[in-house]
């Protein structure tokens, strides 16, 4: 019965309680004021929505403005037809100012660390005076055609430098590991005044031949220990870089690396002479202690001294140019086919034939590029 009592009035404590405001109850707080008047917010809003002129962007570019240079940028990756002329315009006034910078390629697999190890490298450049600008691509989702475009969030340091320049862009539907107008933003960035291009490929392995043919060193970046010894010893991406640099050699994990190094070292030598005349490197280094990156700044200036004195420097700018040219004609081709009013007409109406196989998906081809030539 006594028990019974005390928990009655441990009741009535708390229901006497219960009006009081407790501590851990929810107020309103204090009311924001607005930040700016209803005059200038509209101002801001209608400055966003403003396009700057062609002249305008050029003019802001050849100044260095980084945002005349991210907002030309966008133009030239808009797929608007509109937008073509426009973009075309900016790249022609900033091409006499470009091809002034060293232009490198960085790929490897993901979770080799590129991010990591061009921050590094990028904070390492600026620190001897150079101007970086990363052009960093992220992969698109096949689904919903997204990308995160994270590089920023993981190159925290970097991106505060004022001397560094970082721009992520989706990869969208093209292949090679690069962004579609990832070429014409090196001419961009060469004519905001960066003399250092750093490109981030997606990673996809054995087809980096896009990021290739638009660089002038291509480093690529390996981690031991998962396997990918004698993946590395493969035809492929490992005839075209330059250097391979085995990433992560720290901890326990330092062993690992120099025997990823003599087992690399030992693959390059199955392979033909380059046709630049230059003999690849294989390095080790830590992009997290950033320990190894001065060595393989050597090497890069290095290569360029030797094929500078050769000559090559130039002739694979010149192939360069050519290849890109002829990539440009096949990507309008195919821009132009498919902004076409007939073939938009009839595409989807081919589609479902050939869904419902009344048609053959080569005679539903035709059909189309039919209709393209002979209504031009």
């Amino acid at each position: 019965m006594d028990k019974i009592c005390y928990i009655y009035k441990i009741k009535l404590f708390f229901l006497s309680k219960s009006n009081k405001k407790s501590a851990l109850s929810e107020i309103h707080g204090v009311e924001q004021p607005e930040v700016v008047s209803t005059v200038v917010a509209q101002q801001i809003q209608q400055f966003r929505k403003q396009q700057p002129t062609a002249e305008e962007l050029i003019s802001g570019i050849l100044q260095g403005d980084i945002t005349a240079l991210s907002r030309a940028i966008t133009l030239v990756e808009s797929t608007n037809p509109d937008h073509l002329l426009k973009a075309n315009d900016v790249i022609k006034s900033c091409l006499p100012h470009a091809n002034n910078s060293l232009r490198i390629g960085i790929t490897g697999v993901p979770g080799v660390g590129k991010s990591t190890f061009i921050e590094a490298f990028g904070s390492y450049l600026t620190s001897l005076g150079k101007k970086v600008a990363v052009l960093a691509v992220d992969p698109s989702s096949s689904i919903t055609h997204g990308s995160i475009l994270g590089d920023k969030t993981r190159m925290e340091e970097l991106v505060k430098d004022k001397r560094a320049f970082i721009r992520p862009s989706a990869s969208g539907d093209t292949l090679g590991g690069v962004a579609r107008k990832t070429r014409e933003s090196i001419i961009l960035c060469e004519a905001c005044g960066f003399d250092t291009i750093i490109i981030e490929t997606v990673g996809v392995g054995q087809s980096e031949t896009a990021v290739h043919s638009m660089v002038d060193f291509f480093l690529l970046l390996k981690i031991s220990g998962a396997g990918d010894e004698l993946q590395g010893i493969k035809r492929g991406i490992m005839e075209m870089a330059d250097t391979i640099v085995i990433n992560k050699a720290d901890g326990d994990n330092i062993a690992k690396a120099k025997l990823a190094k003599t087992e690399f070292n030992r693959a390059l030598h199955l392979f033909p002479p380059k046709s630049s005349g230059w003999t690849p490197k294989v390095t080790t280094c830590s992009a997290y202690e950033k320990i190894g990156i001065d060595a393989i700044w050597e090497i890069i200036s290095e290569y360029f001294e030797f094929v500078k004195s050769n000559h090559y420097f130039e002739e694979k700018r010149q192939n360069q140019n050519q290849f890109w040219m002829m990539e440009t004609i096949n990507e309008q081709l195919k821009s132009h086919f498919y902004n076409h009013p007939n073939v938009i007409q009839l595409l989807e109406e081919n589609k479902k034939a050939v869904a419902t196989n009344e048609i053959s998906p080569f005679a539903a081809a035709m059909s189309l590029l039919d209709q393209y030539f002979n209504k031009e």
